[in-house]
C-alpha cells in the first residue's frame, strides 16, 4: 500500500504515541482488525493495530503485555490502547520469522495442543477485566435475538442461503454449551494455524490477542481443538485429530476434564465450526468447513451430549 493511501489519522498517530512518522509499508491485512506493518522515519519496524472499540482492547492488550514480559512468545505491544474516533488503536513490536505450520494430522494436533495448553497456564496469571463481549465466533452466551449473535455486516445479507444443517447443530451445539454452568478462564479464542508462527518444533510466536475471550476452559480449548488447522478459510479438523488435540491439552494441564467438560469441548468446536460457515456461505465464501461440519456433525454431537 502506497504511503499515501493510509488512513489520515495514522502518520499523525505514529508520531504522536511512537515518536516518528511512517516512511513505509511493509505490510497491511484487514480481518477483525486492520493492521499496518510500517517503517518508521527512524528505521524503526512496528505494527500498528486499529478495530472497532468495543471495549474490549484494553483488557486484550494488558493481558498480551503481561504474557510478552515475561518472556512469551508473542509481541510486546509498544502503546497503550488510544481511542482515535470510533476505533481502538495500539502498536506493537514487528515480529517477523517462524513459518506456519500446515496439516490437521493427530501429530500436529498434538503439538499445537502442548502449545495451547503452555498459553492457557500462563494467562492463569493474568488479571484483567474479562475480554466482553466474546469474539462472535466463540460468542454463544450472546443475549440479542435468534440464534446468532447479532452482526451489522452479516444480518442483511440473503439468510437463505445458509444450510438447515448449519443452524440446527450450532443450535443443538449451543443448548448444551449454555446448560453447563461451568466456570470461565480467559483464553485465546483464535487460535489457529494462520495465527502461529513456528521455528522447528518451537512456536516462535502467537498473534491476534484481540481474540482473546472470557468462555469455560473446556470450551476454549474445544474450539482451539476443532480450528488449529485453519491456515485460510476456516475448515473443522477431523475428530480423530480433535480428540488427540483434547488428550495432550489435558497431559500437558496435568488434570483429566470432568464428563461435563469434554461434552462442553465438544460442543464449542461444533458452535465455532457451524458459526464460521454460515459466514462463509453468506459471503461466498470456502464451503469447505460446511462440508467437513455435515460430514462430523452427528458423531461430534454425540460426544457433546447434544
Amino acid at each position: 500500500m502506497p504511503l499515501d493511501e493510509m488512513p489520515d489519522w495514522l502518520p499523525a498517530w505514529c508520531l504522536d504515541h511512537l515518536g516518528g512518522e511512517p516512511a513505509g509499508v511493509l505490510f497491511q491485512s484487514r480481518q477483525v482488525s486492520v493492521v499496518f506493518g510500517l517503517r518508521l522515519a527512524d528505521g524503526r519496524n512496528v505494527v500498528v493495530k486499529a478495530r472497532a472499540d468495543d471495549g474490549r482492547a484494553a483488557s486484550c492488550l494488558a493481558a498480551q503485555s503481561w504474557l510478552a514480559e515475561r518472556g512469551f512468545a508473542c509481541p510486546r505491544p509498544l502503546t497503550p490502547v488510544v481511542g482515535v474516533g470510533a476505533l481502538a488503536v495500539h502498536a506493537e513490536e514487528f515480529r517477523p520469522g517462524g513459518e506456519v505450520l500446515h496439516g490437521d494430522s493427530p501429530d500436529i494436533a498434538v503439538r499445537c495442543a502442548e502449545a495451547f495448553a503452555r498459553l492457557m497456564a500462563e494467562l492463569t496469571g493474568v488479571t484483567v477485566a474479562p475480554p466482553l463481549p466474546n469474539p462472535p465466533w466463540v460468542r454463544w452466551d450472546h443475549t440479542d435475538s435468534g440464534l446468532w449473535p447479532a452482526i451489522d455486516f452479516l444480518e442483511g445479507r440473503d439468510q437463505g442461503v445458509v444450510s438447515e444443517h448449519i443452524v440446527q447443530t450450532a443450535e443443538r451445539a449451543r443448548r448444551r454449551l449454555l446448560a453447563a454452568g461451568l466456570p470461565c478462564a480467559l483464553g485465546h479464542a483464535d487460535f489457529e494455524a494462520q495465527n502461529l508462527r513456528w521455528r522447528g518444533r518451537q512456536v516462535w510466536a502467537v498473534h491476534d490477542w484481540d481474540s482473546l475471550a472470557w468462555q469455560p476452559e473446556a470450551a476454549l480449548v474445544g474450539a482451539a481443538g476443532g480450528s488449529f488447522a485453519s491456515a485460510g478459510p476456516p475448515t473443522l479438523a477431523p475428530i480423530e485429530s480433535s480428540e488427540a488435540f483434547l488428550v495432550a491439552y489435558q497431559d500437558v494441564r496435568g488434570r483429566v476434564f470432568t464428563a461435563v467438560e469434554l461434552e462442553v469441548a465438544w460442543a464449542a468446536s461444533l458452535w465455532m465450526a457451524a458459526y464460521n460457515a454460515r459466514e462463509m456461505a453468506l459471503c461466498g465464501g470456502s464451503p469447505a468447513g460446511g462440508d467437513a461440519l455435515r460430514a462430523q456433525a452427528a458423531e461430534r454431537l454425540r460426544r457433546a451430549n447434544a
